[in-house]
Protein backbone atom coordinates (compact mmCIF):
# COMPACT_ATOMS: atom_id res chain seq x y z
CA UNK A 1 0.00 0.00 0.00
CA UNK A 2 1.18 3.56 -0.75
CA UNK A 3 2.33 5.79 1.78
CA UNK A 4 0.11 8.19 3.39
CA UNK A 5 0.55 11.85 1.43
CA UNK A 6 0.52 13.88 4.50
CA UNK A 7 0.86 13.18 8.51
CA UNK A 8 -2.74 13.90 9.09
CA UNK A 9 -4.52 11.73 5.62
CA UNK A 10 -3.83 8.04 5.59
CA UNK A 11 -3.98 5.94 2.69
CA UNK A 12 -7.04 4.66 3.84
CA UNK A 13 -8.85 7.73 3.69
CA UNK A 14 -7.40 9.01 -0.09
CA UNK A 15 -9.28 5.01 -0.70
CA UNK A 16 -12.29 6.10 1.03
CA UNK A 17 -12.69 9.16 -0.89
CA UNK A 18 -11.62 7.42 -4.55
CA UNK A 19 -14.81 5.27 -4.05
CA UNK A 20 -17.04 8.15 -3.24
CA UNK A 21 -15.61 10.04 -6.84
CA UNK A 22 -16.05 6.62 -8.84
CA UNK A 23 -20.01 6.66 -6.62
CA UNK A 24 -20.69 9.87 -7.82
CA UNK A 25 -20.48 11.80 -4.34
CA UNK A 26 -18.16 15.04 -3.46
CA UNK A 27 -15.44 15.13 -1.74
CA UNK A 28 -13.66 18.21 -0.17
CA UNK A 29 -10.15 17.68 -1.80
CA UNK A 30 -6.99 20.48 -0.76
CA UNK A 31 -4.86 21.52 -3.22
CA UNK A 32 -2.02 24.14 -2.95
CA UNK A 33 -4.43 26.95 -4.09
CA UNK A 34 -7.80 26.18 -2.12
CA UNK A 35 -9.64 23.66 -1.08
CA UNK A 36 -11.79 22.24 -3.70
CA UNK A 37 -15.60 20.69 -4.13
CA UNK A 38 -14.93 17.47 -5.77
CA UNK A 39 -16.80 15.47 -8.45
CA UNK A 40 -15.97 13.00 -11.17
CA UNK A 41 -16.18 15.28 -13.81
CA UNK A 42 -17.22 12.99 -16.65
CA UNK A 43 -19.98 12.12 -14.61
CA UNK A 44 -23.14 14.62 -15.38
CA UNK A 45 -25.36 13.91 -11.97
CA UNK A 46 -21.77 14.76 -10.04
CA UNK A 47 -21.04 17.47 -11.25
CA UNK A 48 -25.39 18.55 -10.97
CA UNK A 49 -24.22 17.67 -7.29
CA UNK A 50 -21.53 20.70 -6.94
CA UNK A 51 -23.68 23.01 -8.50
CA UNK A 52 -26.40 22.37 -6.24
CA UNK A 53 -24.29 22.81 -2.96
CA UNK A 54 -22.52 25.58 -3.92
CA UNK A 55 -25.57 27.23 -5.34
CA UNK A 56 -23.12 28.10 -8.94
CA UNK A 57 -24.99 29.71 -11.69
CA UNK A 58 -25.27 27.04 -14.59
CA UNK A 59 -23.40 29.43 -16.77
CA UNK A 60 -20.46 29.07 -15.01
CA UNK A 61 -18.03 26.96 -15.61
CA UNK A 62 -15.45 24.48 -13.25
CA UNK A 63 -12.20 23.66 -13.87
CA UNK A 64 -11.33 19.99 -14.35
CA UNK A 65 -8.37 18.73 -12.24
CA UNK A 66 -6.00 15.77 -13.89
CA UNK A 67 -3.13 13.73 -13.05
CA UNK A 68 0.52 14.30 -13.67
CA UNK A 69 0.61 12.48 -16.51
CA UNK A 70 -3.17 12.89 -18.01
CA UNK A 71 -3.53 12.87 -21.71
CA UNK A 72 -4.49 16.27 -22.48
CA UNK A 73 -5.78 14.92 -25.63
CA UNK A 74 -8.52 12.81 -23.98
CA UNK A 75 -9.76 16.56 -22.90
CA UNK A 76 -8.99 18.94 -25.72
CA UNK A 77 -9.51 18.44 -29.33
CA UNK A 78 -6.26 19.95 -29.95
CA UNK A 79 -3.39 21.07 -27.32
CA UNK A 80 -0.98 24.10 -28.70
CA UNK A 81 2.34 23.95 -28.53
CA UNK A 82 2.03 27.26 -25.93
CA UNK A 83 0.02 24.85 -23.72
CA UNK A 84 2.49 21.85 -23.61
CA UNK A 85 5.31 24.37 -22.94
CA UNK A 86 3.26 25.97 -20.07
CA UNK A 87 2.40 22.48 -18.75
CA UNK A 88 5.90 21.03 -18.63
CA UNK A 89 7.06 23.91 -16.80
CA UNK A 90 4.46 24.79 -14.35
CA UNK A 91 2.44 21.20 -13.66
CA UNK A 92 2.03 20.37 -11.25
CA UNK A 93 1.18 23.66 -9.74
CA UNK A 94 -1.62 26.94 -9.98
CA UNK A 95 -1.54 27.31 -13.18
CA UNK A 96 -5.24 26.32 -15.47
CA UNK A 97 -5.18 26.34 -19.20
CA UNK A 98 -7.90 27.00 -21.07
CA UNK A 99 -8.40 24.59 -24.08
CA UNK A 100 -10.49 23.57 -26.91
CA UNK A 101 -12.70 20.93 -25.63
CA UNK A 102 -13.00 17.86 -27.44
CA UNK A 103 -16.87 17.16 -28.38
CA UNK A 104 -19.02 14.83 -25.95
CA UNK A 105 -16.39 15.27 -22.97
CA UNK A 106 -16.72 16.75 -19.98
CA UNK A 107 -19.73 18.81 -21.28
CA UNK A 108 -21.39 19.66 -17.87
CA UNK A 109 -18.36 21.16 -16.81
CA UNK A 110 -18.36 23.80 -19.70
CA UNK A 111 -21.35 25.88 -18.75
CA UNK A 112 -22.02 25.59 -22.79
CA UNK A 113 -18.87 26.65 -23.71
CA UNK A 114 -17.10 24.55 -26.28
CA UNK A 115 -13.86 24.88 -23.70
CA UNK A 116 -12.60 23.71 -21.24
CA UNK A 117 -10.00 24.39 -17.93
CA UNK A 118 -7.63 21.72 -16.79
CA UNK A 119 -5.44 22.06 -13.92
CA UNK A 120 -2.79 19.80 -12.18
CA UNK A 121 -2.78 20.65 -8.62
CA UNK A 122 0.37 20.24 -6.19
CA UNK A 123 -0.69 19.13 -3.54
CA UNK A 124 0.13 15.84 -2.83
CA UNK A 125 -2.95 14.98 -1.46
CA UNK A 126 -4.70 15.67 -4.47
CA UNK A 127 -1.96 14.43 -6.16
CA UNK A 128 -2.61 11.01 -4.86
CA UNK A 129 -6.46 11.29 -4.96
CA UNK A 130 -5.96 12.15 -8.45
CA UNK A 131 -3.20 9.00 -9.11
CA UNK A 132 -5.77 6.31 -7.80
CA UNK A 133 -9.24 8.08 -8.96
CA UNK A 134 -10.18 5.87 -12.27
CA UNK A 135 -6.30 4.59 -12.40
CA UNK A 136 -5.13 7.82 -13.11
CA UNK A 137 -6.93 8.35 -16.34
CA UNK A 138 -9.73 10.54 -14.48
CA UNK A 139 -10.40 14.22 -13.99
CA UNK A 140 -12.28 16.48 -11.07
CA UNK A 141 -13.86 18.87 -11.32
CA UNK A 142 -13.55 20.81 -8.13
CA UNK A 143 -14.28 24.36 -8.07
CA UNK A 144 -13.37 26.07 -4.37
CA UNK A 145 -15.13 24.13 -1.69
CA UNK A 146 -17.60 27.53 -0.61
CA UNK A 147 -20.98 28.85 -1.43
CA UNK A 148 -20.45 30.51 -4.08
CA UNK A 149 -19.21 34.06 -4.56
CA UNK A 150 -17.94 33.77 -1.51
CA UNK A 151 -14.32 33.47 0.69
CA UNK A 152 -12.88 30.41 -0.59
CA UNK A 153 -11.47 28.29 1.64
CA UNK A 154 -7.91 27.61 2.53
CA UNK A 155 -8.34 24.77 5.50
CA UNK A 156 -10.63 22.00 6.01
CA UNK A 157 -12.18 23.53 8.83
CA UNK A 158 -13.33 26.50 6.39
CA UNK A 159 -15.05 23.55 4.55
CA UNK A 160 -16.77 21.78 6.78
CA UNK A 161 -17.89 25.43 8.46
CA UNK A 162 -19.44 26.33 4.62
CA UNK A 163 -20.66 23.32 3.53
CA UNK A 164 -21.13 20.91 6.60
CA UNK A 165 -19.88 17.68 8.51
CA UNK A 166 -21.47 15.30 6.08
CA UNK A 167 -19.24 16.09 3.73
CA UNK A 168 -16.06 13.88 3.75
CA UNK A 169 -13.20 16.51 3.47
CA UNK A 170 -9.46 15.45 3.16
CA UNK A 171 -7.61 17.63 5.52
CA UNK A 172 -4.06 18.49 3.92
CA UNK A 173 -3.80 21.33 6.08
CA UNK A 174 -4.01 24.74 5.17
CA UNK A 175 -3.01 25.62 1.54
CA UNK A 176 0.19 26.85 0.43
CA UNK A 177 -0.89 29.26 -2.01
CA UNK A 178 -3.79 30.35 -0.65
CA UNK A 179 -5.75 31.74 -4.02
CA UNK A 180 -6.65 30.44 -6.95
CA UNK A 181 -5.41 29.83 -9.81
CA UNK A 182 -3.83 31.45 -12.93
CA UNK A 183 -5.78 30.86 -16.06
CA UNK A 184 -4.22 31.20 -19.22
CA UNK A 185 -6.50 31.29 -22.46
CA UNK A 186 -5.10 28.88 -24.81
CA UNK A 187 -7.58 28.78 -27.51
CA UNK A 188 -5.72 32.21 -29.20
CA UNK A 189 -2.85 32.79 -29.94
CA UNK A 190 -0.55 33.73 -28.50
CA UNK A 191 -1.99 33.43 -25.10
CA UNK A 192 -3.76 35.77 -22.90
CA UNK A 193 -4.21 35.73 -18.91
CA UNK A 194 -8.07 35.45 -17.89
CA UNK A 195 -7.48 35.31 -14.27
CA UNK A 196 -4.63 36.54 -12.76
CA UNK A 197 -2.83 34.09 -9.84
CA UNK A 198 0.05 33.20 -8.37
CA UNK A 199 1.79 32.46 -11.55
CA UNK A 200 2.71 36.03 -12.99
CA UNK A 201 2.81 37.26 -16.56
CA UNK A 202 6.82 37.71 -16.80
CA UNK A 203 6.96 33.91 -15.41
CA UNK A 204 4.96 32.58 -18.25
CA UNK A 205 6.13 34.85 -21.10
CA UNK A 206 9.73 33.81 -20.32
CA UNK A 207 9.07 30.48 -21.47
CA UNK A 208 6.25 31.11 -24.68
CA UNK A 209 9.08 33.60 -25.73
CA UNK A 210 6.57 36.82 -26.23
CA UNK A 211 6.59 40.08 -24.40
CA UNK A 212 4.85 39.52 -20.99
CA UNK A 213 2.51 42.35 -22.27
CA UNK A 214 0.85 40.35 -25.23
CA UNK A 215 -0.40 37.95 -22.00
CA UNK A 216 -2.00 40.89 -20.53
CA UNK A 217 -4.54 42.56 -23.20
CA UNK A 218 -8.05 42.62 -23.38
CA UNK A 219 -9.99 39.60 -23.31
CA UNK A 220 -13.34 40.47 -24.86
CA UNK A 221 -15.11 37.36 -26.75
CA UNK A 222 -12.51 35.59 -24.09
CA UNK A 223 -14.14 32.11 -22.50
CA UNK A 224 -15.86 32.71 -19.88
CA UNK A 225 -13.85 30.80 -16.62
CA UNK A 226 -14.35 30.44 -12.89
CA UNK A 227 -13.98 33.41 -10.50
CA UNK A 228 -14.05 36.35 -13.08
CA UNK A 229 -17.61 37.78 -12.34
CA UNK A 230 -17.30 41.43 -11.09
CA UNK A 231 -18.66 40.47 -7.68
CA UNK A 232 -16.14 36.97 -5.83
CA UNK A 233 -14.60 36.17 -3.27
CA UNK A 234 -16.71 38.25 -0.67
CA UNK A 235 -17.75 38.53 2.80
CA UNK A 236 -21.17 38.98 4.17
CA UNK A 237 -19.84 41.78 5.87
CA UNK A 238 -19.46 45.17 3.90
CA UNK A 239 -15.63 45.37 2.67
CA UNK A 240 -14.15 48.89 1.75
CA UNK A 241 -10.80 49.18 0.12
CA UNK A 242 -9.32 52.32 1.79
CA UNK A 243 -5.78 54.09 1.54
CA UNK A 244 -3.73 53.29 5.13
CA UNK A 245 -4.69 57.81 5.21
CA UNK A 246 -7.90 57.19 5.22
CA UNK A 247 -7.75 54.52 7.74
CA UNK A 248 -5.75 56.07 10.12
CA UNK A 249 -7.52 58.98 9.97
CA UNK A 250 -11.28 57.92 10.30
CA UNK A 251 -10.61 54.53 12.54
CA UNK A 252 -10.66 56.88 15.84
CA UNK A 253 -13.78 58.36 15.10
CA UNK A 254 -15.57 55.45 13.53
CA UNK A 255 -14.85 53.43 16.86
CA UNK A 256 -15.40 56.62 19.23
CA UNK A 257 -19.47 56.45 17.45
CA UNK A 258 -19.48 52.97 18.35
CA UNK A 259 -19.24 51.57 14.76
CA UNK A 260 -17.36 48.32 14.89
CA UNK A 261 -14.53 48.61 12.21
CA UNK A 262 -12.37 45.72 11.03
CA UNK A 263 -9.18 46.38 9.21
CA UNK A 264 -7.33 44.53 7.22
CA UNK A 265 -3.48 46.03 7.27
CA UNK A 266 -0.05 45.65 6.09
CA UNK A 267 0.95 46.96 9.28
CA UNK A 268 0.06 47.53 13.40
CA UNK A 269 -1.70 50.32 14.03
CA UNK A 270 0.35 53.05 16.10
CA UNK A 271 -2.05 51.29 19.57
CA UNK A 272 -3.15 48.61 19.92
CA UNK A 273 -6.70 47.83 18.50
CA UNK A 274 -9.90 45.36 18.05
CA UNK A 275 -10.14 43.29 15.53
CA UNK A 276 -7.09 44.94 13.28
CA UNK A 277 -5.42 42.15 11.27
CA UNK A 278 -1.59 42.94 9.86
CA UNK A 279 -0.77 40.67 7.19
CA UNK A 280 2.60 40.71 5.90
CA UNK A 281 3.60 43.43 3.29
CA UNK A 282 4.97 40.52 1.04
CA UNK A 283 2.56 39.42 -1.89
CA UNK A 284 3.17 35.57 -1.36
CA UNK A 285 2.84 35.41 2.74
CA UNK A 286 0.11 38.10 1.94
CA UNK A 287 -2.14 35.55 -0.01
CA UNK A 288 -1.21 32.52 2.06
CA UNK A 289 -3.29 33.86 5.04
CA UNK A 290 -5.77 36.46 3.19
CA UNK A 291 -8.46 34.29 2.42
CA UNK A 292 -8.38 32.83 6.73
CA UNK A 293 -8.10 36.78 7.79
CA UNK A 294 -11.03 38.02 5.70
CA UNK A 295 -12.84 35.05 7.18
CA UNK A 296 -11.62 35.78 10.95
CA UNK A 297 -13.13 39.78 10.24
CA UNK A 298 -16.33 38.45 8.66
CA UNK A 299 -17.20 36.32 11.22
CA UNK A 300 -16.79 38.96 14.27
CA UNK A 301 -20.23 40.46 13.43
CA UNK A 302 -18.61 43.63 12.60
CA UNK A 303 -20.21 46.85 10.51
CA UNK A 304 -17.56 46.93 8.07
CA UNK A 305 -13.91 45.65 7.08
CA UNK A 306 -12.06 48.04 5.47
CA UNK A 307 -8.73 46.84 3.67
CA UNK A 308 -5.24 48.47 2.86
CA UNK A 309 -5.11 48.71 -0.39
CA UNK A 310 -2.45 47.12 -2.40
CA UNK A 311 0.63 48.72 -4.37
CA UNK A 312 -0.16 49.28 -8.06
CA UNK A 313 1.86 46.69 -8.81
CA UNK A 314 2.58 43.31 -10.88
CA UNK A 315 3.20 41.33 -8.12
CA UNK A 316 0.23 42.41 -6.35
CA UNK A 317 -1.95 42.39 -9.13
CA UNK A 318 -4.11 39.04 -8.14
CA UNK A 319 -4.65 40.00 -4.86
CA UNK A 320 -6.09 43.38 -6.22
CA UNK A 321 -7.76 41.67 -8.45
CA UNK A 322 -9.44 39.39 -5.55
CA UNK A 323 -9.93 42.64 -3.40
CA UNK A 324 -11.51 44.08 -5.46
CA UNK A 325 -14.01 41.59 -6.42
CA UNK A 326 -14.60 40.40 -3.05
CA UNK A 327 -15.39 44.79 -2.29
CA UNK A 328 -18.24 44.58 -5.34
CA UNK A 329 -19.67 41.51 -4.07
CA UNK A 330 -19.71 42.06 0.13
CA UNK A 331 -22.66 42.47 1.92
CA UNK A 332 -25.06 40.77 2.95
CA UNK A 333 -27.41 39.03 0.02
Amino acid sequence: MAAAPTASVTAADIAAAVQRLEAGELVGLPTETVYGLAADAENPQAVAKIYAAKGRPADHPVIVHVARDADLAHWASTVPEAARALAAAFWPGPLTLILPRRPGVATACAAGQDSIGLRCPAHPVAQAVLGQFRHGRGGLAAPSANRFGRISPTTAAHVRAELGDDLLVLDGGACAVGIESTIVDCTVQPPRILRPGQLQADALAQVLGVPASTLLRPTEGAPRVAGALPAHYAPRTPLLLRSREQIDADWPRQTAAGQRIGVLALAAPATGAAHWLALPATPAEYARRLYAALRELDSAQLDQIWVEELPDTPPWLALRDRLRRAEHGSGPR
